[in-house]
């Protein structure tokens, strides 16, 4: 194992949602072709955790261990929640608790996907020919959770291309593609996500018009970074999304999540070596939440990123040939 660390070995591992009901939240997901990686069970702490991520042939991290992974969804249950009906998830939309954005699926055939889970009863926050924009979509998983749905095509003008008409859609093709989340400072998140945690700029979607600019970041691996800008068939980057002005009012600050009202907890990035990649970021003058000596779990620590939203950061299992967990 490396005693040193790099960058170029991270990955964007996962985005961890608490949940209410994890039987329905694991059939939504499974429903969009995700498979149970791993299930976590800490009974004396009264919660569970679930890991899913896309495994088939097809997949890109098909057969690597949970944490040797990128587009990975964790769904954290905490005991109880779902038989408590004043139970509810912060979805990350609704002032004023609005922070996390939303996970995003590309898929092979946007129409055919689109219809398949309307027909299994699953609601839209947007379906694909609503408003303006016909090439995206967004559904609602069992907590209220958007989940952005894209096409892997180039160019698919979604509810409007004649070529997505009458053709069927397979999920074991599907990609989770990016976590959405909304930042105050789009010059210092980008700094820090690029300088700290070692991602690189893919893309940058600007809308003035609206005033809001996108910015897609993540780890290029054997992929490298898309030249033209298309990153629907990637998996594990991070939409960072910035509304014009927010950085000039000291007053303004997003929901980490964490907070009450809690829904969105993390992102997680594993590396190759954790305890060079955590000296490494003290000598960034870094925020911790949780360093690596912090309370019973040593195998895990957590940054803050400028919004504060923690940044979760784990070894990843290739380069030490053991399961974390």
């Amino acid at each position: 194992m490396a005693t040193t660390t790099d960058t170029n070995n991270y990955k964007f591992n996962h985005s961890m949602l608490r949940v209410k009901d994890p039987k329905e939240s694991l059939k939504f997901y499974e429903f969009l072709g995700m498979s149970l990686v791993k299930h976590l069970q800490f009974p004396e702490s009264k919660f569970d955790l679930y890991f899913l991520g896309y495994n088939s042939p097809q997949a890109l991290s098909h057969g690597n261990s949970t944490f040797d992974r990128q587009g990975v969804i964790e769904l954290t249950h905490n005991y109880g929640t779902e038989s408590d009906p004043n139970f509810k998830v912060n979805n990350g939309n609704a002032e004023p608790h609005r922070g996390f954005g939303h996970v995003c699926i590309s898929v092979d055939h946007i129409q055919a996907a689109c219809k398949r889970i309307e027909d299994a009863g699953y609601k839209f926050q947007k379906k694909l020919t609503d408003g303006r924009m016909k090439n995206i979509a967004f559904a609602l998983d069992p907590d209220g959770y958007w989940v952005e749905i894209i096409s892997q095509k180039k160019g698919s003008k979604g509810a409007e291309d004649p070529e997505e008409q009458g053709v069927e859609t397979d999920p074991k093709t599907y990609r989770m593609n990016h976590t959405m989340i909304r930042v105050k400072d789009a010059e210092k998140s980008l700094k820090w996500y690029q300088e700290v945690l070692g991602m690189k700029l893919f893309r940058t979607v600007e809308q003035p018009a609206a005033k809001f600019n996108l910015y897609f970041l993540g780890y290029p691996g054997d992929q490298g970074i898309p030249e033209d800008g298309f990153s629907a068939d990637y998996e594990g980057l991070l939409e960072l999304t910035w509304n014009y002005g927010t950085e000039k009012d000291e007053n303004f600050k997003y929901h980490d999540g964490n907070s009450e009202p809690q829904g969105f907890g993390h992102i997680c990035v594993s590396v190759d070596n954790l305890d060079a990649a955590c000296a490494r970021f003290e000598t960034q003058n870094v925020n911790w939440k949780k360093r690596l000596t912090d309370g019973r779990m040593k195998n895990v620590a957590f940054l803050l990123d400028p919004d504060g939203y923690w940044v979760e950061i784990v070894q990843n299992e290739r380069f030490t040939g053991k399961e974390n967990f």
